[in-house]
């Protein structure tokens, strides 16, 4: 496909989708979504507000409580939520290229990567959900107890710009399939998607006011859910710093459930005896190049046992040199440009602050030349002590910043000083090590003699500051339902 053509010929949704229908914001306003890959306009999109969210929650407390959905058979709730992945699957190319527009990430990573996920997702929760079975406790004799999960009602998904479908359907298909209804409120960075996929929630045959979305400013849209009395839950994926404020928007309302997957600083550990050390080298490049390095879980500290180090890193820096950055609609290019300008300055600052610091950059550090976009290179740095800022604080783009360790005790420790505890991985072919890492790490998944693997069955969150509550699998579900018992005395 020419996608540059396919690109000038593509519909772009700009206005929120409440109740069933598109409509312009309340006050008329508007933000632009800008093209990462160029600077330009892509399109200007609804910014809604306190009156807006009013909307949206009413529509979504009033369906709730009608109970088209909520109170629709579990199994064919299963069915239409598998419709929706299958219109999700027919529109593909459509969707992806949305992605790549939007946030930069490359055409064949959205092709590849961003929707079969996505879909897959949809499709999983819409097979599972009426397998779920509730509960009777072990009572004496004269008593039943039934525990029966109920949803939650109105549930307010705020999710970030790198992964804007797969984060967005990680929230929106287990909050459907338990029955409740949804806000969505997209970064102000990537609206377009969730805008044409509430479309296709409506064909599928979800009812009107179940699947609402919100585009708008964060201090500003996602602030009126969090504060919102009507909202009985929000789930938010994106900094700790913003987590933080949906904490304390929860304590200044209702005291509305909260749960957040928020940043990370993930030590991937390589030992010396790693089992293939280019392997674990390559892993190493993609874990954090991967998505131009705009990944929660990017395996941004590489801490290596000394003694294979320089030998690990230069196998690193080959990996790093051979990737194509460019035109993210090129299908040959494998890292886009930044999400945009303020982020790719914040990166930059981040690779200054590494030299003036005393990190030793070895390779990139500098906005890519001759670019109208927000291209950044790939950038390693040496000689790093995690006393610095940027093995502390998460960078959000494709900075690597290279840690000695003496042992795996040493390495452990280097891993778990942080903040952070979203994930972390450890190389070794000593089986008695790979366990004592998995134990050790203060992380929601470890991965052993690999990086980022997973699929839907598996949770995935943080520890500390990384935040609570956890995406995919089965226990998505637990963060939007309660649980109801009922004691029936059968005494005589």
């Amino acid at each position: 496909m020419n996608w540059k053509n396919a690109a000038a010929k593509l519909d772009l949704r700009s206005l929120a989708f409440i109740d069933g229908k598109t409509v312009q914001a309340d006050d008329g306003s508007l933000f632009d979504t800008i093209n990462p890959a160029t600077g330009n306009l892509l399109t200007s999109v609804a910014a809604c507000g306190q009156r807006d969210a009013d909307l949206a929650v009413a529509a979504a407390r009033r369906v709730f409580e009608k109970g088209s959905w909520s109170r629709l058979a579990p199994a064919e709730r299963g069915r239409r939520l598998i419709r929706f992945a299958d219109l999700m699957e027919k529109h593909g190319d459509e969707l992806a290229l949305l992605e790549t527009l939007d946030v930069g990430k490359p055409i064949s990573d959205s092709l590849s990567v961003d929707v079969p996920l996505t879909v897959g997702c949809a499709r999983w929760y819409g097979e599972a959900v009426d397998k779920i079975y509730d509960e009777i406790a072990p009572t004496k004799p004269g008593a039943i107890a039934m525990m029966r999960r109920e949803p939650l009602g109105v549930v307010a998904a705020v999710v970030p710009w790198n992964f804007p479908l797969l984060m967005a359907m990680w929230k929106i298909a287990p909050v459907l399939a338990a029955g409740n209804s949804l806000i969505l409120k997209p970064a102000e960075q990537s609206p377009l998607s969730a805008l044409r996929i509430a479309e296709l929630a409506v064909e599928a045959g979800i009812p009107d006011g179940v699947f609402n979305v919100l585009p708008g400013l964060g201090p500003v849209a996602g602030r009126a859910l969090g504060l919102h009395h009507d909202v009985d839950a929000i789930t938010f994926t994106g900094s700790t710093k913003v987590g933080r404020y949906f904490m304390e928007y929860s304590g200044k309302s209702n005291l509305k459930r909260v749960s957040l997957e928020c940043g990370g600083k993930s030590p991937n550990i390589i030992l010396a005896d790693a089992p293939d050390l280019d392997a674990a080298a390559t892993a190493a490049a993609w874990g954090i190049f991967y998505n131009q390095g705009e990944v929660c879980n990017a395996g941004s500290r590489l801490v290596v046992e000394e003694s294979v180090k320089d030998e690990v890193l230069e196998k690193v820096i080959a990996v790093a040199r051979t990737i194509k950055v460019g035109d993210p609609l090129d299908a040959e290019t494998q890292m886009g440009p930044i999400v945009d300008e303020g982020q790719m300055s914040r990166v930059i600052d981040y690779i200054a602050k590494g030299t003036d610091e005393g990190a030793k950059l070895v390779t990139g550090g500098k906005a890519l030349p001759g670019t109208k976009g927000y291209f950044v290179e790939p950038t390693i740095f040496d000689d790093v002590t995690n006393d610095m800022t940027i093995a502390q604080e998460e960078i959000f783009g494709p900075v690597l910043a290279t840690i000695s360790a003496r042992d795996l005790g040493e390495a452990v420790k280097i891993g778990n000083d942080s903040v952070y505890g979203l994930a972390a991985a450890v190389w070794t072919a000593d089986i008695d090590k790979a366990f004592a890492a998995a134990r050790d790490l203060r992380a929601g998944v470890v991965w052993v003699n690999c990086f980022d693997h997973g699929d839907i069955s598996s949770p995935f969150g943080g520890f500390k500051q990384s935040g609570f509550g956890r995406d995919k699998s089965l226990h998505a579900l637990d963060k939007y339902v309660d649980i109801k018992t009922t004691w029936i005395n059968l005494a005589r």
